[in-house]
């Protein structure tokens, strides 16, 4: 048997090797919330309402880059979506009070 056929061979085995995709942490939206801003000094930095209802919205700090995306469905709890780092604005948002915002 080839080195390619062996290999074309092997890969549906490789995929039961995978780990499995964790499952998101969910919790009530005001524990999230107050943890991420204890634990990490998140705030919401964006809010948006998709399609299905659901809320979503992007926490960061300003200071360490960090951010989390939270998904909020209606009626349910809220959950972790993704996190990372690096987050900074593109344009940054209407001054606090600003008649625009």
């Amino acid at each position: 048997m080839t080195p390619v056929k062996f290999l074309l061979a092997a890969l549906p085995l490789c995929a039961w090797a995978l780990p499995a995709p964790a499952a998101p942490r969910c919790a009530p939206h005001d524990r999230i919330d107050a943890e991420l801003a204890e634990r990490f000094g998140e705030h919401r930095q964006a809010i948006a309402l998709d399609g299905a209802r659901q809320v979503r919205e992007i926490f960061a700090c300003d200071d360490t880059g960090g951010w989390t995306l939270l998904l909020t469905r209606p009626g349910g709890p809220s959950c972790l979506i993704a996190a990372g780092h690096a987050f900074e604005w593109l344009d940054p948002p209407p001054p606090a009070g600003d008649p625009a915002s």
